[in-house]
């Protein structure tokens, strides 16, 4: 793998060196889904396209994080990788969501170097999209760690296009709100941060609420959708056909950087939304359809054959190539034990028990939004 010089349209971001890090047995993020989706994807022949690139993943330079993150909380992820004793835990660092392991910090620079090389290949125009699934850490704030997030590798990326004088439409699809995002730039009206996500007051952040709207010259520039739980594929459509088009048209963004969380699906074990590879995937159609330019990040998702599946069809999808539904071999079998699907890509169609409820909840937010937030978009 190597970046090369010539103009592609797609590029993937991976390297086996993720594998060197664990953030441990009991904690539910597990980077081997990382390998399960480039073996699905290899599987399928999807590296092997025309037009398509896969490339090495680089780590970030220390000055790369300090961007955004602060001099003192860098020291205290540095001090990480060599562990730290109890009375050290500082920073949102410990036991539970957030546990310090041997390398964090490299791990740190590796996902968030394959956001940023997604960046610069996108800006120069060597390719119209660019996948990183390690990134997408949306959560980790400029001095704590958030969420299984230490560094937010999403915030720099919309930071290398801002620097080029881009405006960024951020769209954000994980089950859990992207707080450290949309508050790096809750004033900032070149940045339009928009979030479907299972309502803060049902889960972790807590926060998402369709009435944080921007502050300032950034007021309407944050556009929150929560979803009820049980929200199935019907449903978030409805609200992403009555947000997203109208917002492209207002903004006029540059270039779009997408969060594709995948915890959204009916068996994930952290959320409680109903949706499907089906409604997952007409978001991927529609940003590979009408982004001007698309950094796409990879996010949540603890059921590991949801996310090979998931971010699999999204990198068929970004380079217009229908999968047969049939999993592949060897990789059948291996998705098959993790439980996620019966030897299929795709999900049957779905109606969550909820959906009349979810329903009535979204015309409520789309109401609102429509009173005092999507107006204000120029």
């Amino acid at each position: 793998m190597g970046p090369g010089s010539a103009k592609v349209e797609t590029a993937f971001f991976y390297t086996d060196r993720y594998f060197s890090f664990d953030y441990g047995a009991s904690h539910p993020l597990k980077i081997e889904r990382l390998k399960l989706t480039y073996d699905l994807c290899r599987a399928y022949g999807l590296f092997e396209l025309p037009g398509a690139k896969l490339i090495e993943t680089e780590p970030a330079a220390e000055a790369d994080i300090l961007r955004f993150h602060t001099p003192q909380y860098v020291e205290v992820l540095k001090r990480a990788e060599q562990g730290l004793s109890d009375g050290d835990y500082t920073h949102g660092l410990g036991p539970g969501d957030n546990p310090v392991f041997p390398g964090l910090w490299q791990w740190s620079l590796l996902h968030t170097g394959a956001s940023l090389q997604c960046a610069r290949l996108v800006s120069s125009g060597q390719a119209r999209i660019a996948f990183n699934i390690a990134g997408g850490l949306h959560h980790a704030a400029a001095n704590r760690a958030s969420g299984f997030c230490y560094v937010n590798d999403v915030v720099l990326a919309i930071y290398h296009f801002l620097d080029q004088g881009k405006r960024v439409l951020y769209l954000d699809v994980d089950a859990h709100h992207g707080d450290g995002v949309q508050w790096a730039f809750y004033g900032d009206p070149r940045v339009l941060t928009v979030s479907f996500h299972q309502d803060g007051r049902t889960l972790f952040p807590g926060t998402g609420a369709a009435s944080e709207k921007g502050r300032g010259e950034g007021l309407g520039y944050c556009v929150n959708v929560p979803l009820y739980p049980g929200t199935d594929d019907e449903v978030f459509w409805k609200g992403f056909e009555a947000v997203v088009p109208r917002l492209f048209e207002a903004f006029r963004p540059d270039v779009v950087v997408s969060q594709l969380g995948v915890d959204t699906l009916e068996s994930d074990p952290l959320a409680h939304l109903e949706l499907t590879t089906n409604g997952f995937s007409k978001v991927a159609q529609y940003l590979t359809d009408r982004a001007p330019a698309w950094v796409a990040l990879g996010g949540g998702g603890y059921d590991l054959g949801n996310v090979a599946r998931c971010w699999t069809l999204a990198w068929a999808i970004m380079n217009r190539v229908d999968l047969p539904d049939e999993l592949p071999d060897p990789m059948r079998p291996v998705l098959v034990r993790l439980g996620a699907c019966h030897g299929k890509l795709r999900d049957a169609p779905h109606r969550s028990h909820w959906h009349d409820r979810c329903r009535e909840h979204m015309d409520h937010v789309l109401r609102y939004l429509e009173e005092d937030v999507l107006p204000r978009v120029r």
